[in-house]
């Protein structure tokens, strides 16, 4: 597991935390909040995805297909996402979406393969916890307009939010990270502003202090947090991955102390730091030895052979790196 990758993912995490602040201060609808914030991010994308074009591969058809398929995921997320705060509340909402740290890697061992190390079902149920109770949910119960329409969509949301994940991750491996990473924004502004038209409409022009809003939101998730994330995310197990995203809404609760005045409770505060207990013990193995890789079958092994610590139950050879 590469080290570097895991603070490149919990920087991402936390970049991305800021989103639901500044889309709740421009009051846009979910169409167009989810229109704006990948139109404005596909421009910055495309010079990145043709600088990396240069330095390798065209993606393959299977490439551009798994980044067509996250694009269409991710724009499903954002319109259910941002519906469900309003008829559900931000608290349970957060709590139901975030279930991507079960799902993803259970889609990741049903369809790859992956095994799940034995930290993952302990570091799971902490960070869970944690999430419930940094959302403030134990203080004000599901609220919202609506809480059974609420809590279908961020569900879907969830199942849209996991799949989006799992084929970001999956369409980075061979090297195209970047420009899976903008095939799928640009797929998600295209459908984001079809759907969106439908469901609480797409307004095109809605004034400059919004166009600014979904600016920031743009450069400071779309450009720098997710595009962390897709490059980061292929070099990480998916459970370390899942569990470090979680890291958004703690971002999103120490956002909220500071630009909105809110003032955190005790609950909250005490599941922020269980999310964050969780992701340091999921993520910073490397932290107390040093980097190892694998050895082929009969290969010298510049250190003794030990037991794969990662779960599998799979004795093999390890030498430092």
């Amino acid at each position: 597991m590469s080290l570097r990758a895991s603070w490149g993912m919990a920087v991402g995490a936390l970049s991305v935390s800021g989103s639901a602040v500044v889309i709740g201060l421009s009051g846009a609808s979910p169409g167009t909040a989810s229109f704006y914030r990948c139109l404005f991010a596909v421009p910055p994308l495309a010079v990145l995805a043709v600088r990396e074009r240069r330095c390798g591969q065209a993606l393959s058809r299977r490439g551009v297909l798994f980044a067509v398929v996250a694009g269409v995921l991710f724009a499903g997320d954002m319109l259910l996402w941002t519906q469900a705060i309003v008829e559900v509340g931000a608290g349970l909402s957060t709590v139901l979406v975030n279930l991507q740290v079960v799902l993803v890697p259970l889609l990741a061992k049903a369809v790859d393969g992956e095994p799940l190390s034995r930290r993952y079902p302990p570091a799971t149920a902490i960070a869970l916890l944690g999430v419930v109770l940094a959302s403030g949910l134990l203080k004000t119960g599901a609220s919202g307009r609506d809480p059974v329409s609420g809590t279908v969509h961020a569900v879907l949301a969830a199942l849209c939010y996991s799949g989006f994940l799992f084929l970001l991750r999956r369409g980075g491996r061979d090297g195209g990270a970047v420009r899976t990473y903008a095939v799928a924004i640009a797929t998600a502004g295209a459908v984001s502003s079809v759907a969106g038209t439908f469901w609480h409409g797409v307004n095109l022009l809605p004034g400059w202090p919004v166009v600014g809003w979904m600016l920031l939101v743009a450069l400071s998730g779309g450009v720098v947090g997710w595009l962390l994330v897709a490059v980061c995310a292929p070099r990480l197990s998916s459970h370390v991955g899942a569990v470090l995203l979680l890291l958004t809404p703690v971002g999103a609760l120490a956002l909220g102390a500071l630009v909105l005045g809110e003032r955190p409770t005790a609950l909250q505060l005490a599941g922020g730091a269980l999310i964050l207990a969780a992701a340091y013990a999921v993520a910073t193995p490397g932290l107390r030895r040093r980097e190892y890789r694998r050895t082929p079958p009969g290969a010298d092994a510049a250190g003794p052979p030990g037991p794969d610590d990662g779960g599998n139950g799979h004795r093999v050879n390890w030498s430092r790196s």
